[in-house]
C-alpha cells in the first residue's frame, strides 16, 4: 500500500500563492494527472478556485487549498 500524498498537496497549494492545475501538480510530484484526478477530491480544505481556458475546448480547473488557523479559540471561552 502506498502513503497518502493528501499532506503533500494540501502543502505544495498552501505555498502556491495562484494555486495550481492537476498538470502542474503531476509535474511537480513527477506521477501521472490521473492519480491526483483520483485523489484531489478526497484532500481536506482542496477547493477549485477559478478555470483556465478554453485550451483546445477544455477547461481546466485551478486548485487552491484553505488555510487553517492554529488556534480558533470557542466564542465562548473566556
Amino acid at each position: 500500500m502506498s502513503k497518502s500524498r493528501h499532506p503533500e498537496i494540501r502543502n505544495l497549494l498552501l505555498a502556491s500563492h495562484d494555486g495550481l492545475t492537476v498538470n502542474e501538480m503531476a509535474t511537480h510530484f513527477k506521477c501521472d494527472p490521473n492519480t491526483l484526478y483520483n485523489t484531489i477530491p478526497a484532500v481536506w480544505g482542496v477547493y477549485i478556485d477559478r478555470w483556465m481556458g478554453p485550451n483546445r475546448g477544455q477547461y481546466e480547473a485551478v486548485y487552491m487549498c484553505a488555510e487553517v488557523p492554529e488556534n480558533a479559540p470557542h466564542p465562548n471561552a473566556d
